[in-house]
């Protein structure tokens, strides 16, 4: 595969292959995950029960644990399984056969617990921080309060994911302690492993956590590490628009969005405005457009490169998140751009065309060339 030079405040870095780590550094890590955990609840909804429950189709809200108890209580959920924007990618990543951690934050209680116990089956490391029964630390703390009657925040992070016929998806989440992230719970050895430190945007509405991100952009690049952000959300990036945009000019690699995000966060009226608008940030970026496929945007041009065709798109959870692990798995393993789109791609298309976030294919054995799905 072809090499790719990213530019970045002025550094320049050789990716024609996974980047170099210091001899005899057996622990690198092509992609490690700091965001959310969260425990999605996926569920069945037509636009009438989205109108009922007063949400904006397509987007996230947050939620106290009071009403998101309620949402429970009212929906039949299809499927419960271990989430997080950034999660998702790290599983997708390892399901292609790279190297993946994640570093958040859980509860000592039972969601906290399916939510560790599925990322490591995936074979995805988890910080230290992050709950294990019986641990101690910040995480093991929030559990034990939770137990003990804590605050109504005590509790694993949870989103009911409503997905409407058209397999479009709307997120009611309560981020319970995952909203509890600080510089203390970092995994700096794991941080400073990583090849691509993946930040997720939903974060920076966590004022305590923006404190832990800034300080894990600054351990990845610390480590010759690369810094990639997915932007999560448009009124995330309504909210946050500012210091996102300080974040591209200063620190960020990598930039994820889709056609909506990335028009909010270049303050411009379509995508194409958006497009050229990046290009002259000189941050590779990656710009979604759901069933037109993606553009891949480098400094002084951009590429076009369309969907891979889905039957019948079921389920768009999780979309975003594959292609991510697509395109931050290609790079890692010295990919081009336009064939981590293509890779990215690929990885969408088999996430929406079932339930939920989680691969239920091979990818390793379907997308990477010169393997076998039977090895």
């Amino acid at each position: 595969m072809s090499g790719v030079v990213i530019a970045r405040a002025g550094r320049v870095t050789q990716m024609s292959g996974p980047p170099a780590v210091e001899p005899g550094d057996d622990a690198a890590i092509d992609v490690v995950a700091v965001g959310s955990a969260i425990v999605d609840i996926l569920v069945h909804a037509t636009p009438a029960d989205l109108a009922r429950l007063e949400v904006d189709p397509g987007t996230m809200t947050l939620v106290d644990l009071v009403a998101s108890e309620r949402l429970r209580a009212s929906v039949a959920p299809v499927a419960q399984v271990s989430g997080g924007s950034v999660a998702n990618t790290a599983v997708g990543v390892a399901a292609l056969g790279g190297t993946a951690g994640f570093i958040g934050r859980t509860a000592d209680d039972e969601l906290g617990s399916l939510f560790c116990s599925d990322l490591a089956r995936s074979g995805v490391q988890v910080g230290r921080t992050a709950h294990t029964p019986g641990a101690g630390g910040a995480a093991g703390a929030a559990g034990d309060a939770a137990g003990a009657g804590g605050g109504s925040d005590a509790a694993t992070g949870r989103c009911v994911v409503l997905v409407t016929p058209d397999g479009e998806r709307t997120m009611v989440t309560h981020l319970g302690v995952a909203s509890m992230l600080t510089t203390h719970d970092l995994d700096q050895d794991m941080l400073a492993a990583a090849r691509v430190v993946y930040l997720e945007g939903y974060l920076w509405d966590v004022p305590s956590a923006t404190a832990a991100l800034h300080r894990a952009i600054e351990v990845a690049h610390a480590g010759d590490g690369l810094v990639a952000v997915s932007v999560s959300d448009r009124l995330c990036v309504e909210r946050h628009r500012r210091e996102l945009l300080d974040l591209l000019r200063d620190d960020v690699d990598v930039l994820f969005a889709n056609e909506e995000e990335a028009i909010a966060l270049m303050g411009v009226p379509t995508v194409d405005a958006a497009v050229a608008a990046i290009e002259e940030t000189g941050v590779l970026s990656a710009v979604t457009l759901g069933p037109a496929g993606s553009v891949v945007v480098m400094p002084g041009s951009s590429v076009t490169v369309p969907a891979v065709p889905v039957g019948t798109v079921v389920d768009t959870t999780g979309a975003g998140d594959l292609y991510a692990a697509g395109f931050l798995y290609g790079l890692t393993n010295g990919a081009n751009p336009v064939e981590c789109a293509r890779l990215g791609g690929a990885c969408a298309a088999e996430i929406i065309s079932h339930m939920g976030a989680r691969p239920q294919a091979d990818l390793r054995g379907m997308l990477v060339p010169g393997t076998d799905a039977r090895s």
